[in-house]
């Protein structure tokens, strides 16, 4: 409509203004009637200063005849628009079409998008393509994740599992180079599920001045939809954890509506809940709860069922890899004196086969009670003194034990244990515990979640009774689900008898999280569980001392699960994702089959210092049996790291185990899982994205059409100043909007003298 209402005002197209350069082409008669109008414009002055009239009036009538000399003054100079102009058949066009899956989205008219490119682009009678075919030698592409040359209609199958916008351009600017060119088209949805990024593509283009002009295809918003957006889970998890995960759900077209949420693990349902859908354009973020209890790679899949006139139910269901590890975390706990905390702590998790619990318990100075050792060496000498021995532990415990029972490198090595060593470490409440143990100051100190202040000390005979209940930030994490489900988990904390504390915490550091609040007999809070990140690793801090009345209470029955639950939960969450010597990871979980997966390896030595000079080995156990060896390089630019790429042929799941020597001796082994399976990416945010399209064209110089307005698309690219052209120059003096704005100031200073009275 712009176009057209441009076209009959200005006589061309808004594409040759924006290309062409404006000139005059005077004559001498031009200068003779210039002076002749001049001598208008004085005597029209000197009339309108000396006539009848209010001054007003008269301002006015004059401007109006001065501006009707100044167009007529303009026109007799002869205006031109001097554009570059393509020489028919002399020019290629290149025109990019979308292969991919989300073209069969049926919201063109109700019919697929694809039909748009069959109706103009490919059908015997093609309008647009006869329309490019008339001024340009057309060469035709089909893309999705990489473009190749298309001849026949039939090549367009719309089934590729990928878009990648940046790497079409590329591709088909390098496959024109040497041409005269005269510009590129691509007709797409511009949904790019591409990882690299759209601007790398776009400064070749800009750099050879190559302009793109884009078709959007489909709608910018879906009018019946629901998408599983965004899913928040760990990479690995321990056999038998309850997980806590955010699904993000958003639709349009369904405001209000109940749904039901399910979670499948290989086929198996593991979860599901009803969910009450938020208004359109809001997110809504959902918990999911539910236990993984099978070892090996899972795949989990969060799906709702397809509602009623639903425009796309492929972006029902989204899918997270998570590798389940059937193996025993260690966890060393050092407590400074007896106490039914540690007692209770270890029969919670007595019975839970993937922790290990080893204890080293002082019972006077310089002599310690170990519990759970490995060897008679393990511990002997007390709490461990180089970073080789603490490291091989996954998780820390320090309960109520002076910082004076360590030495000032012990305290670092504490610090490094989390920084760099990516452990958990998990502080207790007691007499000896945070600032009344003198941990003020102190390398620990700045791991804590909590603020300790050496002015609010408590005195050791001082004990704060509280009740504990989880904060809003706490509800949403396993660690306090204690019950089948969350309403019954937020009733259990309810009726838990209370607890106390004899550490005084008001604050807690700017990016640390509290878990837990205790409210005491003065109904004041304070956090009794904390929690943050910290360089590699985490740090906890949980401040009650005696815990062990969830399970000893009289209120407590035998059978009641709530103390061991707790703590199950907590420390398989302190062990969780710590990292081993040898540590796998993939750009992405899943690759199409036929494509490359990256694999990459961080590996250190046993005090976790990045090695560049080790053997690193990738064995590939293929869906179909087949084992591979592939060393691994370290990639030079990063420190320990190491990568190699694994290619894929049938679809499936792939196994790779990493093994890393240096100088004959074993570093470490670890093994993970990657599949190549199609992709639905093509279905989720699968609107038209007309934002990344005028990005495209207004970039490269290029310019942006809807699918329903491309009738100027053939005469716009005559104008883009490649290829071989030859010079148009376009007189604008006779233009309908010059003869508009002529008669429109002789009626404007006619119907003012009739308003004033002058006429």
């Amino acid at each position: 409509m712009f176009d057209a209402l441009f076209k009959f005002f200005f006589e061309l197209s808004p594409v040759v203004f924006s290309q062409g350069e404006f000139r005059f082409a005077a004559s001498t008669g031009s200068y003779v009637a210039a002076v002749a109008v001049l001598v208008a414009v004085g005597l029209t002055v000197a009339a309108y200063r000396s006539g009848r009239g209010r001054a007003r009036d008269r301002i006015i009538l004059a401007t109006i005849r001065i501006a009707l000399l100044a167009i007529i003054l303009v026109c007799l100079f002869r205006p031109l628009l001097v554009v570059k102009a393509a020489v028919a058949q002399q020019n290629f066009l290149g025109v990019l079409l979308d292969d991919s899956r989300s073209m069969q989205i049926a919201d063109h008219h109700g019919q697929p998008r694809s039909a748009f490119i069959t109706d103009q682009l490919t059908a015997p009678n093609a309008a647009l393509l006869a329309a490019l075919s008339q001024r340009f030698t057309v060469r035709t592409f089909r893309f999705s994740s990489a473009p190749s040359r298309t001849t026949q209609p039939g090549e367009l199958t719309y089934g590729g599992s990928q878009t990648r916008l940046g790497a079409a351009l590329s591709g088909v600017r390098q496959e024109l180079a040497g041409l005269p060119v005269a510009g590129l088209v691509m007709v797409t949805d511009g949904a790019d599920t591409a990882d690299a990024a759209l601007g790398d593509a776009l400064l070749g283009l800009k750099a050879e001045a190559l302009p793109v002009f884009t078709v959007g295809v489909g709608q910018e918003q879906l009018s019946k939809d629901i998408q599983v957006g965004r899913i928040t889970t760990p990479k690995t998890a321990l056999k038998g954890t309850t997980l806590m995960v955010d699904v993000v759900l958003s639709q349009s077209g369904f405001d209000g509506q109940q749904i039901t949420l399910d979670v499948e693990d290989e086929g198996t349902l593991v979860s599901t809940q009803q969910v009450t859908l938020p208004d359109a354009g809001t997110p809504a973020s959902i918990p999911v709860r539910f236990t993984v209890t099978e070892a090996g790679p899972r795949v989990l899949r969060f799906r709702v069922s397809p509602q009623q006139g639903e425009l796309v139910t492929e972006n029902n269901a989204r899918e997270a890899l998570i590798d389940v590890r059937d193996r025993k975390e260690k966890i060393l706990y050092f407590e400074g004196e007896p106490r039914w905390e540690m007692k209770f702590i270890g029969r919670a998790i007595k019975d839970d086969s993937n922790l290990i619990l080893t204890v080293l318990q002082r019972t006077a100075d310089n002599k310690y009670l170990r519990i759970g050792v490995d060897t008679p060496e393990e511990l002997a000498a007390g709490f461990p003194k180089t970073r080789e021995e603490l490291f091989a532990y996954r998780g820390l415990i320090l309960g109520s034990i002076e910082a004076g029972a360590f030495t000032g490198d012990q305290l670092r090595m504490i610090a490094e244990f989390v920084d760099r060593r990516g452990g958990g470490l998990l502080t207790l409440g007691g007499p000896r515990a945070f600032a009344e143990g003198g941990y003020a100051g102190t390398a620990v100190a700045d791991v804590l979640p909590v603020v300790l202040d050496r002015t609010r000390i408590q005195a050791r005979d001082t004990v704060t009774r509280l009740t504990v209940k989880p904060t809003r930030a706490g509800s949403a994490t396993a660690v306090t689900q204690l019950a089948a489900n969350e309403a019954a988990s937020a009733e259990r904390w309810n009726t838990l008898p209370g607890i106390t504390a004899v550490n005084r915490i008001d604050a807690v550091k700017p990016g640390a999280t509290v878990l837990l609040n205790g409210t005491d007999e003065t109904r004041a809070e304070r956090p009794m569980l904390a929690f943050q990140r910290y360089g590699r690793g985490k740090s906890f801090s949980f401040l009650p001392q005696d815990s062990w009345i969830w399970q000893m209470h009289a209120s407590i029955t035998v059978e009641d699960m709530t103390h061991e639950n707790y703590w199950r939960q907590l420390l398989r969450w302190v062990v969780d994702d710590v990292p081993d010597q040898v540590e796998p990871s993939l750009t992405t979980e899943r690759v199409e089959p036929g494509e490359a997966a990256m694999l990459v390896a961080n590996v250190v030595d046993p005090s976790f210092v990045e090695l560049n000079d080790a053997v690193v080995m990738a064995t590939i156990t293929g869906p179909d049996g087949a084992i591979a060896d592939l060393p691994m390089s370290w990639d030079g630019e990063h420190a320990g790291q190491y990568t190699v790429s694994v290619p894929t042929r049938a679809p499936g799941w792939y196994q790779a185990t990493l093994a890393a020597t240096r100088a004959g001796k074993t570093i470490g082994t670890t093994v993970t899982h990657f599949r190549a399976a199609p992709g639905e990416a093509e279905f989720f945010d699968a609107t038209m994205h007309a934002a990344t399209l005028k990005r495209i064209a207004e970039d490269t110089g290029g310019r942006y059409y809807e699918a329903a307005n491309t009738a100027t698309l053939a005469d716009d690219l005559r104008y883009t100043g490649r290829g071989v052209t030859s010079v148009e120059e376009h007189d604008l003096w006779h233009m309908p909007i010059v003869l508009m704005l002529l008669v429109g100031l002789l009626s404007a200073e006619w119907g003012y003298r009739r308003v004033v009275g002058l006429a």
